[in-house]
């Protein structure tokens, strides 16, 4: 790649940071910048008032710019919580509308190669929550993935002997697909997490 001068450098270095930025899409995104300086000025804007507004509920681990936040504070279903790993997971269930509930965000998952322990989350915090005696469902809503399912089983045992049920979010073929298309494990799991109609 050409060497270009301290600026535009350090600007292409720190876009490479972000996730699913290549050097490619980084050098795209910065002489874009460049051409448009006015777009230039309003993001620098808004990445500062985000670095300086936005933070974590210290209730549920979401992100806010009042803590706690509208979704702790606002009137719905006590006895729920929705247990996801992420704040974008957070975002995905609620544009839903079909949970009323409260969430609770660990802020990862599990994964004992990457060195991310039971510690390194904020299931303390939901054990805490969990101990007021109102919930009387989670709804475990971990990611799919060998981390996801790892920390649902985690959670599963340590909250069922509390006493609460605790569901998992139903897994199977995406609506729309066509069954010939779809990989052998998830009609499997299609198969046994079949309901009655």
């Amino acid at each position: 790649m050409l060497q270009f001068s301290g600026s535009f450098t350090r600007l292409i270095t720190e876009l490479q940071k972000l996730p699913g930025v290549g050097e490619k899409t980084a050098l795209r995104l910065a002489f874009h910048l460049l051409k448009y300086p006015d777009n230039a000025s309003a993001l620098a804007e808004s990445l500062r008032e985000v670095v300086t507004r936005v933070g974590f509920c210290s209730v549920c681990f979401g992100i806010t710019e009042v803590d706690p936040c509208r979704l702790c504070t606002d009137n719905r279903d006590d006895s729920a919580i929705c247990v996801v790993e992420e704040p974008q997971d957070l975002l995905a269930v609620e544009r839903t509308r079909a949970f009323r509930g409260r969430y609770h965000v660990l802020q990862g998952a599990l994964s004992p190669l990457s060195g991310v322990t039971p510690g390194q989350l904020r299931i303390a915090e939901l054990v805490q929550r969990l101990e007021g005696g109102a919930i009387r469902e989670v709804v475990l809503a971990t990611n799919f993935s060998v981390e996801g399912e790892a920390t649902a089983l985690y959670l599963a045992r340590l909250i069922k002997p509390m006493g609460i049920r605790v569901t998992r979010l139903a897994l199977g073929i995406p609506l729309g697909s066509d069954l010939e298309y779809v990989d052998a494990a998830t009609v499997q799991r299609a198969l046994e997490g079949r309901s009655e109609l």
